[in-house]
């Protein structure tokens, strides 16, 4: 039988890092709130690496302004160069002269 997975909020996850940031062990924090060492250990390390901005929630990415920034640039880059590629695919169409369309 499938086990249904379970979803906990910020305010659980802030909980238990800052049990941990108090003093206590993460095993005990974990066996308190009925939760894997891992998760405290990956919540801990996720605070630490993006203080109040963790735990969006629902697979939204945790990203620091720099990365932010490079992600914003890398989407204008490619809509930059598929504006080029469109465009080259339209002067080579238009370039192409058959003599249907002028009166000579």
């Amino acid at each position: 039988m499938k086990r249904e997975r379970r979803h906990f909020d910020k305010e659980f996850k802030m909980m238990a890092v800052n049990l941990c940031l108090s003093g206590k062990p993460t095993r005990e924090v974990a066996d308190e709130l009925g939760i894997r060492v891992e998760l405290v250990t990956r919540w801990k390390r996720e605070y630490h690496q993006y203080k109040e901005g963790s735990f969006s929630g629902h697979g939204n990415v945790n990203m620091t302004d720099e990365q932010k920034e490079i992600a914003r640039l890398n989407k204008a880059l490619r809509d930059a160069q598929e504006e080029r590629d469109i465009l080259k695919k339209a002067v080579s169409i238009f370039s192409k002269n058959d003599g249907k369309f002028s009166n000579s």
